[in-house]
């Protein structure tokens, strides 16, 4: 019997796209259900009442929330390809923090970029901070997962396809400071089907950031 895998998606969303690139990624076929965010379906609210938030992953009618959770999950459940983690624990375990490191920062900081409030300048600051040291930690790798992708490219590279919006709000460049971060989100689009399918092109991306701005007033 063939798994029934449901994604709860919303298009501009990088942790929805995390999940996409992780089933291109072992191969698994999945319907994708779009949710509008201003008028949460019967369906979302019911898989993930405590949150409320995209994305879920339903996987023969079970719900599993959070993107990183979700990423173990599918790393664990269909583990005949492409592994995400390391199986080393040590290993494992930064390859975690990194990911969590990136939970706790980007969409944050990159959020007040764009929005482009009082605080843009501080976010943007903050913004360079984060993804510098992202880009030590990448070092001289062709990925954070080595020679392949891993967890921690799953996570951030959806980001990159905010960068334009980022930079077009906030009217800084991300490539001037972090070449080698870009150069490494140009590799993951170009050597990955996995990827360049999930994340849609950064003008659609301005595009939605712009209309959001409008819909909350902040143009």
């Amino acid at each position: 019997m063939e798994d029934e895998v449901v994604l709860l998606d919303f298009w501009p969303s990088s942790f929805a796209m995390r999940v996409k690139i992780a089933l291109g990624e072992k191969g698994i076929k999945y319907k994708c259900k779009q949710e509008d965010l201003f008028n949460k379906s019967p369906l979302l609210l019911e898989m993930n009442p405590i949150h409320k938030k995209i994305p879920v992953l339903i996987h023969n009618g079970k719900p599993i929330s959070e993107s990183l959770i979700i990423l173990q999950y599918i790393d664990q459940v269909w583990n005949h390809k492409s592994p995400l983690l390391p199986s080393c624990p040590y290993q494992r375990s930064q390859a975690l923090f990194w990911a969590d490191y990136i939970d706790k920062k980007i969409y944050g900081i990159g959020r007040r970029v764009w929005m482009g409030k009082e605080d843009q300048e501080e976010a943007k600051e903050e913004l360079m901070q984060c993804l510098k040291t992202l880009e030590r930690e990448l070092g001289d790798k062709l990925y954070f997962g080595g020679q392949n992708i891993g967890v921690v490219d799953v996570a951030l590279v959806p980001f990159t396809t905010w960068f334009y919006s980022y930079e077009t709000c906030g009217n800084f460049s991300i490539e001037a400071g972090c070449p080698k971060l870009v150069a490494w989100a140009k590799r993951c689009k170009e050597n990955y089907r996995s990827v360049s399918e999930a994340l849609p092109h950064p003008l659609q991306i301005y595009e939605y950031v712009m209309e959001l701005k409008k819909r909350l007033g902040l143009v």
